[in-house]
């Protein structure tokens, strides 16, 4: 054999020796390893065992309980829940940073607060996993479109910041009926200070008044909230807005008219002022007995008797432009106002249409120190004011106004 030959056999036996034993020790130490249950270290994870625990996990996935995430209804709670692991936390926000309060129960996130329709909203969701790992994820949803015609909005009488008659009720108009009226209602709360017991009271599906139970304290602060943003009210109409409106009472103002002996009575604070003769209806046009309320003030105003029902080729047609200090107390159209056309039966005879005629010296001295929500007050009629004829609030006892609250 080739010198070279020879001398390479050692070398390559003595390599595949101490591979051999190599393999051997390794052999021998995974045998061990495997066996002997008093190895410290024997029910740890090694290598890929922790990758293999977190893979055995549950996944966790945060579900919303609607059909449709982009037209979730707001008229009731949104429920959040997390397949997999424990729910821990949820905060959601609508696209302009408001936060929309609720609260985790059982497992499941219950939204208290209300949702405004149209709006996208973000809910970052927390849950707990089998393995004990936090899982953070957000979940996007968006609420219903509403239009016009399926939101109310409700107007609000007096104006913030005016000051009143003692005899003003609060009147919430609503531009869309209302036909769950305990729903809004329970939304709908007036606060006096010095505190007074009063109720609402529901004219028709579009109007609701709020009295209390005497006329208001002379110099009483108000304060009306109507928190019925997104409140369902009734076939599938919701609450468009939330207002509230703080006003102050004024001296307390009642005017004491009596059609027979054709006088009125001005008290302010229980102080008789002066007694001022008046006409009032005559025979076919008698004024109404009852509480009335002042309205409505104006300077001028024109008086056509087409807004009463009396036609302009009627014998009692009248049609007068500048009608000057008139008070309106009824919405058939019943005004305190000046008439000096029938000054010389003022005090002795009731020649009007249905008016409280003044000379225009006494309606203007009058008409300065009345305000809106001021009493009056009519004796001497077989007419009955109503109570939805104007302000006619106080022409029912105060357990039959009662009544007509939603929640009585």
């Amino acid at each position: 054999m080739p010198a070279h030959d020879r001398t390479s056999t050692p070398s390559v036996r003595r390599v595949g020796a101490a591979l051999s034993g190599v393999l051997l020790c390794a052999a021998l130490a995974a045998c061990q390893s495997s066996t002997t249950s008093s190895d410290p270290d024997a029910s740890a994870p090694r290598g890929g065992d922790a990758t293999q625990a977190a893979e055995k996990a549950d996944p966790v996935r945060f579900a919303l309980g609607v059909r449709n995430a982009q037209a979730v209804p707001i008229g009731q709670p949104v429920e959040l829940t997390a397949e997999g692991g424990e729910l821990t936390e949820v905060a959601v926000t609508a696209a302009d940073g408001t936060k929309l309060a609720g609260e985790v129960d059982g497992g499941t996130w219950l939204s208290t607060g209300r949702l405004e329709p149209g709006t996208d909203y973000v809910a970052r969701s927390s849950a707990v996993r089998s393995d004990g790992q936090e899982v953070t994820r957000p979940v996007r949803f968006r609420t219903q479109e509403l239009t016009l015609d399926q939101q109310t909005y409700p107007s609000v009488a007096p104006l913030a910041g005016e000051t009143v008659g003692v005899g003003m009720p609060v009147v919430v108009t609503f531009d869309v009926p209302v036909t769950d009226k305990a729903a809004f209602e329970r939304h709908m709360t007036v606060t006096s200070t010095p505190a007074q017991p009063g109720t609402w009271h529901w004219m028709s599906d579009n109007e609701a008044h709020y009295r209390p139970r005497t006329y208001w304290q002379a110099g009483t602060d108000v304060s009306v909230d109507i928190d019925v943003n997104s409140v369902p009210a009734g076939n599938g109409i919701y609450g468009q807005e939330s207002r509230t409106v703080d006003f102050q009472v004024g001296d307390a103002h009642v005017y004491k008219v009596n059609a027979q002996t054709h006088q009125m009575q001005v008290f302010s604070n229980g102080t008789l002022l002066r007694t001022l003769p008046i006409t009032t209806g005559k025979p076919g046009f008698t004024t109404r007995s009852g509480t009335k309320v002042i309205m409505e003030m104006f300077d001028e105003r024109r008086m056509n008797s087409e807004t009463v029902g009396i036609s302009a080729d009627d014998p009692e047609a009248y049609d007068i432009d500048d009608v000057q200090w008139a008070m309106r107390l009824t919405y058939s159209g019943e005004f305190i106002h000046a008439a000096p056309w029938s000054v010389g039966s003022q005090g002795s005879a009731n020649v009007s249409h249905g008016c409280t005629g003044l000379s225009t010296a006494d309606a203007g001295w009058l008409y300065a120190m009345s305000r809106r929500g001021d009493v009056v007050e009519y004796t001497g009629t077989d007419r009955w004011m109503t109570l939805t004829n104007g302000y006619g609030d106080w022409n029912a006892s105060y357990a039959d106004y009662k009544a007509g609250s939603a929640l009585s």
